[in-house]
């Protein structure tokens, strides 16, 4: 054949192949693929084009081969629509008819399964809503605002400011007079004639208190009446008052972890802020700065500065803790002065104006083998006297540096702490017998209880 009639038959040749593609396309979107789906062969083939080329580049099959009849198409649809339909029904038959026992239907267990990822009921059987006791308990909250004044000169307050230091630098330019700090807290009133319970941090150092009161619209001044640093508790009086909104104390020692609970205080100066959690634990103890708490309620609520001497209440609307100490460096972690340290101190503090504590004048450490064995001591148990304070109890007794306790008051010391409880639970003036190793020989000395803070000499 020669290459004239080579050019003769090409164009039938490539019209024949490109029939066979359109029969390979139209069996293929019968089937049920995306008619876009298939590519042109121009072009790089890209992932997806290679495996379709692939299959353009076989033997052309016949096209009655690969056809789908129409009514075994039609026949096969009808019966995947009658299957999904039944379905359908069997589905729902069963959503509507399954029984439900009685037994579960009279218990409420049923409904506990339904309801099984709703937010649980957090109001406890004979008690309100918390709004309804916000309502009834944040009238009894009020700010406490304190002026802290120190006498002789101070540092001018613009010392800090880096403008003010680049044109004086580090030297301090005089003083006005002295300076004058602003405090700010939260308190709570216990009695319809105005007395106030806070924290005695919240005042310490006061020079002027001021109580602001829902419903007034200037702050009425407050005196102190009494406080303890020890325990962190301060009461306040307003004059003039009568029939204002009170708190009622409750029973903390009934409080259980996990119960909720409802604190109520002005942090940051916003007044009467509610915030609310669970009680974590019961009898924490921590120190803040110079202070150590011994037993402690710890809460999830949120309390933030400005919170210190607010209530944090039960489901019933009853305060069971005074809320006082915050971890700053986490969340969710506040504290509050459980109301069983204060209602047994609250009357003496009211009368008094103090707590008398008892106190023996001395500072101690529990023995160890190491230190017995230095000293020479065939024994363990007991307080080691470190040093004795002049002019206390200890000091008036003739205790001195060295001496090891190992009974007071008929009752054996083992450790520094077994000391300390006994002291704790004693009466300043309760005359007790002490017993001293010194310098490995046994001795009884007579001692007086004294109080903290009196010392004579």
């Amino acid at each position: 054949m020669n290459p004239d009639d080579m050019d003769k038959i090409q164009p039938e040749e490539n019209a024949g192949s490109a029939e066979n593609e359109e029969t390979m396309d139209s069996a293929v979107n019968e089937e049920g693929d995306d008619p876009d789906g298939h590519e042109e062969e121009t072009g790089a083939p890209g992932p997806w084009q290679a495996a379709g080329a692939a299959v353009v580049a076989t033997a052309v099959p016949d096209r009655s081969k690969y056809s789908i009849r129409p009514g075994k198409k039609r026949y096969t649809a009808a019966f995947i629509i009658a299957a999904f339909v039944l379905g359908v029904a069997l589905a729902s038959a069963a959503f509507y008819f399954v029984p439900i026992l009685p037994s579960l239907a009279e218990s409420g267990h049923a409904t506990a399964i339904q309801a099984s990822t709703a937010v649980p009921d957090v109001n406890p059987a004979g008690a309100g809503s918390i709004a309804d006791i916000v309502d009834k308990t944040s009238p009894a909250v009020v700010k406490i605002q304190t002026t802290i004044q120190s006498g002789g000169n101070s540092r001018d307050p613009f010392a800090n400011d880096p403008f003010f230091r680049q044109f004086f630098g580090n030297r301090v330019p005089l003083n006005s007079g002295p300076s004058v700090a602003k405090g700010m807290g939260s308190g709570f009133i216990i009695s319809e004639d105005g007395y106030i319970l806070t924290n005695e941090h919240v005042i310490e150092g006061a020079t002027q208190i001021e109580v602001r009161m829902s419903g007034k619209d200037e702050p009425v001044p407050a005196k102190l009446v009494g406080a303890d640093a020890e325990l962190d508790l301060a009461v306040l009086k307003i004059s003039g008052q009568n029939g204002l909104p009170t708190l009622q104390l409750g029973d903390s020692n009934s409080v259980r972890v996990g119960e909720w609970a409802i604190a109520i205080g002005n942090p940051q100066g916003l007044d009467h802020t509610v915030t609310i959690g669970v009680i974590s634990a019961k009898g924490r103890p921590i120190t803040v700065q110079d202070k150590q708490y011994k037993n402690l309620l710890q809460t999830d609520a949120s309390i933030n500065p400005g919170n210190s001497g607010g209530p944090l209440l039960n489901m019933s609307g009853q305060v069971i803790g005074i809320n006082t100490a915050v971890n700053a460096s986490a969340q969710g972690i506040g504290f509050a002065i459980p109301t069983s340290t204060v209602q047994p101190v609250l009357d003496t503090l009211i009368s008094k104006g103090k707590i008398a504590r008892p106190w023996l004048g001395v500072n101690i450490q529990s023995l160890n083998k190491e230190i017995a064995d230095y000293m020479k001591l065939d024994r363990t148990e007991g307080a080691l006297v470190t040093s004795v304070v002049n002019g206390g109890p200890a000091a008036a007794a003739g205790i001195v540096q060295g001496d090891v306790i190992t009974e007071l008051d008929h009752q054996s010391v083992a450790t520094a702490g077994d000391l300390t409880g006994l002291v704790e639970k004693m009466k300043p003036n309760q005359k007790v017998v002490a017993v001293v190793y010194r310098e490995g020989k046994k001795m009884l000395i007579n001692v007086v209880i004294g109080e903290k803070g009196n010392i004579d000499g």
